[in-house]
């Protein structure tokens, strides 16, 4: 099964020149606990962004290119899709815009950060989705830095 995570501002922004917008200690938290211990999905660009490997998760990047790094190189993304979409491990969709937007479809669950703020030089964007298909939970409130932000999950109706 497929989650998405991601933080974003008040136009859905996500991202600028390749680096997050947003810098919120309890989602950096909420990002680790929830991504530990699974497999993580993300795009080229995504993992060049990245200081290192995130630990304790199998690093997986969609691309067309062969290089080190990562632990898996998804070539084939329909065949990924086929393969890990009805399986009970839930599988954390990390980033970027395109790849939460190829992924949207297939997802069951989405994390999301919500920060009451926004930034009118962002590069990146999340996907536009239908709220009212998912059941909302709000997890968690709070400020830091000045940023208001709430972290919702929206579970597939």
């Amino acid at each position: 099964m497929f989650s998405i995570i991601a933080a974003v501002g008040k136009n859905n922004e996500i991202g600028k020149n390749n680096k997050l917008l947003f810098h919120i200690k309890d989602d950096m938290e909420f990002f680790r606990e929830k991504t530990i211990g699974h497999k993580v999905v993300m795009g080229y660009n995504t993992w060049n962004s990245l200081p290192s490997k995130l630990k304790d998760r199998k690093n997986m990047v969609v691309s067309e290119l062969d290089f080190d790094g990562p632990d898996y190189i998804i070539h084939d993304i329909d065949k990924f899709i086929q393969e890990n979409e009805k399986t009970e491990e839930e599988v954390f969709i990390i980033g970027g815009g395109m790849i939460y937007k190829l992924f949207l479809p297939y997802a069951k669950t989405i994390y999301l950060t919500e920060i009451d703020a926004s930034d009118s030089e962002a590069t990146t964007f999340f996907p536009d989705f239908d709220k009212t298909k998912y059941y909302k939970t709000i997890l968690h409130e709070g400020s830091e830095n000045d940023l208001g932000y709430t972290i919702v999950k929206y579970e597939k109706s």
